[in-house]
């Protein structure tokens, strides 16, 4: 009788409730609430209610039933990517209802984003920004590092940049000046398929680059896509332009070097550990070319979210760059150790 009684509650309050108030969550426990779901995302569900001036923030296992009106882009675990709503029909079992009206049964843990359409094109937007200072007064050390990303999620595409900088001055010793950055785009397909298409930049004064510019064009796949995990990997081909700083004031830089290269890459994104997330990425880039050098690329971040609010946190990351033949004067390999504090969008 209880069980009835708070379905027909909840079927109430999907047809009659107010325009803000239109989505349903069943909990285990026999709670439930009632409101806007905004997104779900890496196994977060965000909810917005008239009754609170916050949005919740639910983990996605703890939900047992979710009934919407709300329009959605949809993606789940196989790399499907669909438009349209959710409705639990059976406890872990949900119905994806699509815009064409197809009917589309997954399980509760396939289905692994969410996104409200109708909130239009900021709602698609994503970025974060970090800053790190550091302050000595041995040789009036001083060192400022930032870190950006801003990107747009669409139900078949991706497009995604970000820029890094970091400078250090301290007397008697040359300053040190690295930046990176870049812009790419995937086409996702089905199958978790995707091609893939990038431009990225590097300058720094530990390798001699005055710039690095590569062009990537290639496939990629992901093994793993869940609410907890991704991990996926990607090759193709990969144009570089490499321009160089002076070795000194009496020795002319080397040559500019243009080569074509082969990249193989491997990434792994967790971010349902406790409160913390981290990433790491792996490209290796075989030269075409230029007989036997090749280079490589690692990432590796952390991020501890905050108590108080989950859109700021806490990272620390390390980048290496290596290049088994550099130019004359310059280091075979570069690295960046950051920590900062930042916000997430």
């Amino acid at each position: 009788m209880k069980t009835y009684f708070l379905l027909a509650i909840i079927i109430f309050f999907i047809t009659y409730s107010a325009k803000t108030q239109t989505d349903s969550l069943v909990f285990y426990n026999g709670n439930y609430v009632v409101g806007e779901v905004k997104n779900m995302t890496r196994g977060t569900l965000t909810m917005e209610t008239d009754y609170s001036d916050s949005d919740f923030k639910i983990e996605w296992e703890k939900i047992k039933e979710i009934y919407t009106v709300t329009y959605f882009l949809i993606t789940t675990s196989d790399g499907g990517r669909y438009n349209g709503h959710v409705n639990t029909i059976k406890p872990g079992t949900i119905m994806i209802i699509t815009d064409d009206g197809k009917q589309i049964e997954a399980l509760h843990d396939e289905i692994v984003w969410l996104d409200d359409v109708d909130k239009g094109f900021w709602s698609q937007l994503y970025a974060s920004i970090d800053v790190g200072l550091d302050v000595t007064k041995a040789n009036n050390f001083r060192q400022l590092s930032t870190r950006a990303t801003l990107g747009y999620l669409a139900k078949r595409w991706k497009l995604n940049g970000y820029y890094n900088t970091l400078f250090s001055k301290q007397d008697e010793v040359p300053d040190i000046n690295r930046t990176d950055g870049g812009v790419g785009f995937n086409y996702f397909l089905p199958g978790d398929w995707y091609p893939l298409a990038s431009v990225d930049f590097l300058s720094n004064t530990e390798q001699k680059l005055d710039l690095r510019t590569t062009g990537k064009a290639g496939f990629g796949k992901y093994v793993i896509h869940t609410n907890y995990t991704y991990w996926g990997f990607s090759l193709g081909a990969n144009y570089n332009y490499e321009r160089y700083f002076p070795t000194n004031d009496t020795i002319p830089p080397t040559p500019d070097r243009q080569s074509w290269e082969g990249f193989l890459s491997t990434e792994l994104n967790m971010f349902d550990i406790g409160d913390l997330s981290l990433l790491t990425k792996l490209t290796a880039y075989p030269s075409f070319t230029e007989a036997g050098r090749w280079r490589s690329d690692f990432n590796f971040d952390t991020r501890y979210e905050m108590p108080f609010d989950d859109d700021f946190y806490i990272k620390l990351g390390i980048t290496v760059n290596y290049d088994n033949q550099p130019t004359k004067g310059g280091s075979e390999t570069d690295y960046v150790l950051h920590t900062g504090f930042g916000w997430e969008w």
